[in-house]
This record gives structure tokens, C-alpha cells and sequence, in this order.
């Protein structure tokens, strides 16, 4: 299995040099461009597949991890959900310097929700890195 997931692989990257190098090659040209954003989706479609189908058959390998999977996803609704409603309450205008003009209500609260997600991922990672490394010390320290 593992050499088939790393044939898989290197096809892939090959894949991806050869469509870099063709974009190079033609200047960045409208069709490599295309062909390229097209392969980039093609790669988060596939990564997104995978990453779900490892954490089904994880929990089916494991049912005690069901519940703490399910608080974890449950902890991210409540955080884009909360983001949302806060979002959806300000009256924020960006401006729109093609239509010189600025963007409507709806793309600002998506633009608002994914920064306001975006700064407490980023605040929940350094917390818990920090914490980790306190009680990494502490608990070496107990020894």
C-alpha cells in the first residue's frame, strides 16, 4: 500500500512541474494559467477527499475517537457560527477599486467571518503551544 500511495505521489509532483514548466515556457499564458488553476482544484478536491476518508476509516478503526472528533467539529461551528453573526451585525464597507465603488453587504460578512476565524485559529495555536510547552516543563520539572 505504501509503495502505491508513493507512486501516487510522484506522480503527482510530476504532474505539477510538468504544468509549472509549461506555464513558464508559454510566459504565462491564458491556457497554462487555466490548466494550472484547474490542476491547483483538482489537488484541494483530492486532499479533501483523502483527508475525509482517513478520518472515517480512522473512526471506524476507532470508535472512542468519535467523540472527541465531534466536539472538535462541533467547537468550529460554534466559532464560525459566532464569527457569522458578529460579521453579519457590522455595517463594514471595503472598497471596490475596479467599480469604484465598494463591495455589498454579503461579501463583506463572508471577508469578516473568514479574517475573525482566521485571528482565533491563529490565537488557539499559539495558546495551546504555549500551554504545551509550560506543562511539557512542568511535568519534566515534577520528575
Amino acid at each position: 500500500m505504501k509503495k502505491i500511495l508513493n507512486v501516487l505521489l510522484g506522480l503527482l509532483m510530476a504532474v505539477t512541474v510538468v504544468l509549472l514548466i509549461y506555464a513558464i515556457a508559454t510566459a504565462g499564458s491564458e491556457a497554462a494559467i487555466s490548466l494550472n488553476l484547474i490542476w491547483g482544484y483538482f489537488l484541494f478536491v483530492f486532499a479533501l477527499a483523502a483527508a475525509l476518508f482517513c478520518a472515517l476509516f480512522g473512526m471506524i478503526k476507532n470508535p472512542a475517537g468519535i467523540k472527541g472528533t465531534i466536539m472538535s467539529l462541533a467547537l468550529v461551528l460554534i466559532v464560525i457560527g459566532a464569527s457569522y453573526f458578529f460579521s453579519a451585525g457590522h455595517d463594514v464597507q471595503i472598497v471596490d477599486l475596479q467599480n469604484n465603488g465598494f463591495f455589498g453587504h454579503n461579501e463583506t460578512v463572508i471577508t469578516e467571518t473568514s479574517i475573525l476565524v482566521t485571528y482565533v485559529a491563529f490565537a488557539a495555536a499559539f495558546v495551546i503551544a504555549v500551554a504545551t510547552e509550560i506543562w511539557g516543563t512542568l511535568k519534566n520539572l515534577s520528575k
